[in-house]
């Protein structure tokens, strides 16, 4: 078994509020966890208006499809032009 976590960084540039931050990230967020079906939550900069960084885990039997999954979620996030810009992202393949 192989556990994959991402953890991407976003700039939300146009935002001016918390709550414009979390209706962006809870369109991304859902959007991620309908496509994929995979864990997905806000786990850094709560308080930071333009900032915003989540957390992606799936459970998969092969590394590399754990791999492709997550690297599939980068590219949906960069590709679907949301409010938001990637600044960052991390992809770590655990075996268990």
């Amino acid at each position: 078994m192989h556990v994959g976590v991402c953890k991407i960084n976003l700039r939300i540039p146009e935002n001016a509020s918390l709550k414009g931050k979390r209706q962006v990230l809870k369109s991304i967020t859902t959007r991620i966890r309908n496509k994929f079906n995979v864990s997905v939550a806000e786990v850094d900069n709560h308080d930071r208006w333009q900032l915003a960084t989540i957390g992606i885990c799936c459970v998969s039997n092969d590394g590399r499809h754990a791999n492709e999954v997550l690297s599939n979620i980068v590219d949906f996030v960069h590709d679907c032009r949301f409010e938001a810009e990637i600044l960052d992202y991390e992809i770590e393949i655990l075996p268990v």
